[in-house]
Protein backbone atom coordinates (compact mmCIF):
# COMPACT_ATOMS: atom_id res chain seq x y z
CA UNK A 1 0.00 0.00 0.00
CA UNK A 2 1.53 3.70 -0.77
CA UNK A 3 2.36 5.69 2.14
CA UNK A 4 -0.07 8.20 0.50
CA UNK A 5 -3.02 5.78 1.51
CA UNK A 6 -2.26 5.61 4.83
CA UNK A 7 -2.84 7.96 7.88
CA UNK A 8 -1.45 8.19 11.59
CA UNK A 9 -3.39 6.37 13.78
CA UNK A 10 -2.60 6.95 17.71
CA UNK A 11 -3.59 4.71 20.72
CA UNK A 12 -2.69 3.24 24.08
CA UNK A 13 -3.65 1.40 27.12
CA UNK A 14 -6.62 2.60 29.03
CA UNK A 15 -4.49 4.43 32.16
CA UNK A 16 -2.89 6.23 28.99
CA UNK A 17 1.02 5.25 30.18
CA UNK A 18 1.26 3.27 26.71
CA UNK A 19 1.26 5.26 23.94
CA UNK A 20 1.78 4.91 20.17
CA UNK A 21 1.07 5.83 16.94
CA UNK A 22 1.03 3.65 13.68
CA UNK A 23 1.01 4.25 9.90
CA UNK A 24 -2.00 2.17 8.31
CA UNK A 25 -5.51 2.90 6.41
CA UNK A 26 -8.06 4.63 7.35
CA UNK A 27 -9.99 2.00 6.33
CA UNK A 28 -9.27 -0.42 8.31
CA UNK A 29 -9.71 -4.67 8.04
CA UNK A 30 -8.93 -6.21 11.66
CA UNK A 31 -8.70 -9.45 11.68
CA UNK A 32 -10.60 -11.72 14.57
CA UNK A 33 -8.91 -14.55 15.80
CA UNK A 34 -10.24 -17.55 17.55
CA UNK A 35 -7.17 -18.60 19.41
CA UNK A 36 -7.87 -18.72 23.27
CA UNK A 37 -6.10 -15.52 24.14
CA UNK A 38 -7.70 -13.05 21.50
CA UNK A 39 -11.03 -14.82 22.31
CA UNK A 40 -10.81 -14.16 25.94
CA UNK A 41 -8.94 -10.93 25.22
CA UNK A 42 -11.51 -9.81 22.66
CA UNK A 43 -8.23 -8.04 20.57
CA UNK A 44 -8.91 -7.40 16.96
CA UNK A 45 -5.32 -7.42 15.04
CA UNK A 46 -4.63 -4.77 12.66
CA UNK A 47 -1.04 -6.40 11.60
CA UNK A 48 1.86 -3.60 10.06
CA UNK A 49 5.37 -3.95 8.91
CA UNK A 50 7.57 -2.59 12.45
CA UNK A 51 8.97 0.64 10.67
CA UNK A 52 5.24 1.41 10.97
CA UNK A 53 4.94 1.43 14.47
CA UNK A 54 6.21 3.56 17.00
CA UNK A 55 6.22 3.62 20.77
CA UNK A 56 6.29 6.98 21.96
CA UNK A 57 5.92 6.60 25.82
CA UNK A 58 5.54 3.71 28.09
CA UNK A 59 8.39 0.96 27.32
CA UNK A 60 8.82 0.62 31.00
CA UNK A 61 5.49 0.13 31.61
CA UNK A 62 4.97 -2.77 29.26
CA UNK A 63 5.14 -6.05 31.04
CA UNK A 64 5.55 -9.28 28.40
CA UNK A 65 3.92 -12.85 28.86
CA UNK A 66 4.87 -15.58 26.36
CA UNK A 67 2.94 -19.09 26.14
CA UNK A 68 3.14 -22.31 23.71
CA UNK A 69 6.03 -21.72 21.63
CA UNK A 70 6.82 -18.67 23.15
CA UNK A 71 6.99 -16.59 19.89
CA UNK A 72 4.78 -14.05 20.60
CA UNK A 73 5.75 -11.72 22.47
CA UNK A 74 2.36 -10.26 24.37
CA UNK A 75 3.14 -7.21 25.85
CA UNK A 76 0.38 -5.80 28.57
CA UNK A 77 0.64 -2.35 30.51
CA UNK A 78 1.72 -3.24 33.98
CA UNK A 79 -0.80 -0.95 35.67
CA UNK A 80 -3.74 -1.19 33.81
CA UNK A 81 -3.47 -4.62 32.52
CA UNK A 82 -4.57 -3.77 28.45
CA UNK A 83 -2.16 -5.33 25.32
CA UNK A 84 -2.50 -2.58 23.22
CA UNK A 85 -0.25 -4.31 20.70
CA UNK A 86 2.08 -6.89 20.58
CA UNK A 87 4.58 -9.00 18.29
CA UNK A 88 2.46 -12.17 16.65
CA UNK A 89 3.63 -15.29 16.12
CA UNK A 90 2.75 -14.91 12.53
CA UNK A 91 4.64 -12.06 11.63
CA UNK A 92 7.84 -11.84 14.00
CA UNK A 93 8.94 -9.30 11.73
CA UNK A 94 5.69 -7.13 12.59
CA UNK A 95 3.77 -5.30 15.21
CA UNK A 96 -0.35 -5.98 16.05
CA UNK A 97 -1.80 -3.63 16.89
CA UNK A 98 -5.48 -3.93 18.87
CA UNK A 99 -7.94 -1.66 16.76
CA UNK A 100 -9.77 -1.23 19.31
CA UNK A 101 -7.15 0.79 21.29
CA UNK A 102 -6.90 3.13 18.73
CA UNK A 103 -8.07 6.67 19.58
CA UNK A 104 -11.36 8.18 17.70
CA UNK A 105 -11.08 10.03 14.92
CA UNK A 106 -8.89 8.29 12.33
CA UNK A 107 -10.33 5.28 11.88
CA UNK A 108 -13.39 5.63 8.41
CA UNK A 109 -14.07 2.76 8.25
CA UNK A 110 -13.83 -0.97 10.22
CA UNK A 111 -14.25 -4.44 8.84
CA UNK A 112 -13.70 -7.44 10.46
CA UNK A 113 -12.39 -10.35 8.97
CA UNK A 114 -12.45 -14.00 10.72
CA UNK A 115 -9.00 -15.62 11.31
CA UNK A 116 -9.02 -19.57 11.82
CA UNK A 117 -6.46 -20.71 14.43
CA UNK A 118 -7.70 -24.12 14.34
CA UNK A 119 -6.05 -24.02 10.62
CA UNK A 120 -3.66 -21.52 11.15
CA UNK A 121 -1.35 -22.92 8.94
CA UNK A 122 -3.54 -22.00 5.91
CA UNK A 123 -5.18 -18.39 7.15
CA UNK A 124 -1.00 -17.34 8.28
CA UNK A 125 -0.53 -17.90 4.98
CA UNK A 126 -2.97 -15.91 3.47
CA UNK A 127 -1.94 -12.92 5.77
CA UNK A 128 2.04 -12.83 4.88
CA UNK A 129 2.05 -9.87 3.16
CA UNK A 130 0.84 -7.72 5.98
CA UNK A 131 3.87 -7.45 7.77
CA UNK A 132 5.91 -6.20 4.60
CA UNK A 133 5.26 -2.96 2.39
Amino acid sequence: MPASERVTHRGGCHCRRVRFEVEAPAQIEALDCNCSICRMTGFLHLIVPAARFRLLSGADDLVEYTFNTGAAKHRFCRHCGIKSFYIPRSHPDGVDVNVRCLDEGTVTRLTIIPFDDNDREASTAALAHLSHD
